[in-house]
């Protein structure tokens, strides 16, 4: 007969909007074992499971800390309450949690409070004050004496689908769920999940072996990061958060996002140990990523590290729903020993009712190499210079036909076309010269394309290069200066002579508008900028490494910067973090720069 030999989730905390899969073992007659789905529909000699998703409702009401969602609240921000913030982000754990987060924290209450009173003393009021422990005044209050306080129901009453089925101990279970899988919602949280799964004869639908079950920690409400503003760079701030449709349908601009969003492949808790291992799941990841991207509403997204499968399975049907068409390159696989479908790759995707596709070009760089060294590299040094160059980098070119009409356009007759180049530049540290030959060879084939056409050009990308680097260099003078450190390591001789390491491409860094503008919130942007390179302080932030390697690059002879998506500080990832986080589900911060086309008296027709 059937049976279970174990059941166990591969987290046991789970999160409001993240599908819970348990792993179950089964054992058939012959003792092979197996991991398939057997259900009603398809049973498994003569037999199938049938699986019950509970939620355990105590009596006692249950909040969870809004810093560290896995611990039991004891505290509440009665300020949050009164500035009518989300419920969920007024608990806290103790004292001590409330003290840290506090200068995260108030930025909430900053931004919802819409007055203060005439003689200054409402956020005092509100908000209380923190003296030199930490330790606060007024504006929070102790829940631990509060259990039947209705303040903690954790929102409205819920309606549950189903009537009670054990009361025991002062709790209560509702069964949520008849599936294999189960998606906690925000009735949930706070709550303690259970899972059962029996084996059943398919003819009498009778239970014939033990039941096996597990509990869940409390489900946990999916944490939220403060959304990152747009700032106007044009003089004048964009007011409110990330709501673009009625700003695009008027303004006649277009939005372009550039994130490397962290492959699973490489979210290990060995590189990432600060992360909590929920947290790096791929299950909590790319439902956190999506609701991001899908939040920034961006008419143009170049994402980076991309999996495979995960392009396929999610990103590609996902966005489709918003949307958006989609592109892939995936690297090529002369270098990578791993599964292929987990091999990763860029993807642009494009919103379909703001642009079409015209034409598409893939850049490999392997096969640049075996040219270069075919050309230039003697026979007896060919597979030293193979082994060095070829890393499986690609780069996809997609050239878009704007929707959007006459809007900045200086003849609505003709066609406005653009052209976004998504690259992940090699990694390795010790390889500065692949890596500017890479950019080369990138810059130079766009120019190519240039020449075609009389077309603007975005290069979007992670490009593993500091500013200051011979890459950043390169991309954003045009040149490089023959003295650059990073000339000196060039044992191929593939970057000599220095002077034929330039383009024509009139490139720009978008996020150096920051640095021009001196008013408002452009202002308190330039604070998050290197002055002695006009570029963010970074866009990568981990234990290790801490610095910028992602751009946003575009022509500015065709085109002007509007906007910008506001950068992220040490305060926005809160004190000693690094990403990824909770918040933040990638190592990289996304990039986002609303364009313009300037009027022009040459288009391809």
């Amino acid at each position: 007969m059937l049976s279970v030999l174990r059941v166990h989730l591969p987290s046991d905390i789970p999160i409001v909007g993240c599908e819970l899969t348990p792993y179950v073992l089964l054992k058939r007659p012959d003792k092979s074992v197996i991991t398939d789905d057997v259900t009603e529909f398809n049973p498994v000699d003569g037999h199938f499971l049938r699986y019950r998703w509970y939620r355990i409702q105590s009596d006692r009401k249950v909040a969870v800390c809004s810093v560290h969602p896995t611990e039991q609240a004891t505290l509440q921000c009665l300020g949050c309450v009164k500035a009518k913030l989300p419920v969920a982000k007024s608990y806290h754990c103790s004292p001590k949690c409330f003290s840290d987060a506090w200068q995260h924290h108030r930025v909430l209450h900053e931004r919802a409070a819409s007055a203060v009173n005439e003689n200054g003393n409402e956020e005092e009021e509100i908000f209380g004050r923190f003296n030199s422990t930490g330790s606060t005044t007024s504006g929070m209050v102790n829940m631990s004496s509060s259990q039947s306080n209705p303040s903690l129901s954790n929102g409205t009453t819920a309606l549950y689908p189903a009537a009670v089925t054990q009361r025991s101990g002062g709790e209560t279970w509702f069964e949520v769920g008849r599936s294999k899988t189960y998606t906690p919602t925000a009735d949930d949280i706070g709550h303690v999940l259970k899972f059962e799964c029996v084996v059943v004869d398919a003819e009498t639908k009778l239970a014939v072996g033990p039941t096996n079950t597990l509990l869940t920690s409390r489900v946990i409400p999916a944490p939220s990061p403060s959304p990152r503003r747009l700032i106007s760079v044009s003089g004048i701030d964009v007011t409110g958060h990330l709501d673009l449709d009625g700003r695009i349908s008027s303004g006649g601009t277009f939005t372009v996002l550039s994130y490397n969003i962290l492959s699973d492949a490489y979210a290990s808790s060995e590189l990432y140990s600060y992360c909590p291992s929920w947290a790096l799941s791929w299950t909590y990841r790319r439902q956190n990523l999506l609701r991001e991207i899908v939040g920034y509403r961006a008419d143009i997204v170049c994402l980076q590290e991309v999996q495979s499968d995960h392009f396929e399975e999610f990103f590609a049907p996902e966005l489709d729903k918003h949307g958006y068409q989609a592109l892939f390159k995936r690297k090529t696989a002369e270098v990578f020993g791993g599964n292929i479908n987990t091999i990763d790759g860029c993807a642009t995707f494009f919103r379909r009712d703001r642009f079409s596709h015209v034409k598409k070009y893939e850049v490999e760089f392997n096969k640049a190499a075996q040219s270069l060294t075919d050309a230039l590299v003697p026979s007896a040094q060919k597979k030293n210079a193979l082994n060095r160059l070829v890393k499986d980098n690609v780069a996809l070119i997609v050239v878009l036909e704007a929707k959007f009409g006459n809007h900045g356009i200086d003849n609505p007759a003709k066609r406005q076309l653009v052209c976004v180049a998504n690259t992940h530049v090699n990694v390795h540290q010790d390889l500065k010269d692949v890596k500017l030959w890479q950019v080369h060879t990138l810059l130079k084939g766009l120019e190519k394309i240039a020449a075609s056409a009389d077309i603007p050009m975005l290069v979007c990308g992670d490009f593993n290069s500091i500013p200051g680097s011979a890459p950043h260099a390169l991309l954003a003078m045009g040149k490089v200066d023959p003295l650059h450190p990073d000339l000196a390591i060039d044992p191929l001789g593939i970057l000599r002579p220095a002077a034929k390491l330039t383009h024509q491409l009139p490139l720009v860094s978008a996020y150096s508008s920051f640095a021009r503008v001196g008013v408002g919130l452009g202002l308190e942007q330039r604070r998050k900028m290197d002055p002695a390179t006009n570029e963010p302080l970074f866009t990568n932030c981990t234990r290790d490494f801490i610095g910028t390697h992602d751009y946003i690059f575009y022509s500015a002879d065709c085109l002007t910067v509007e906007s910008l998506l506001e950068l992220l500080d040490e305060e926005s990832l809160r004190k000693d973090t690094a990403l990824p986080s909770p918040e933040w589900s990638s190592d990289h911060i996304a990039l986002l720069a609303e364009f313009r086309c300037k009027p022009r008296t040459r288009r391809l027709q």
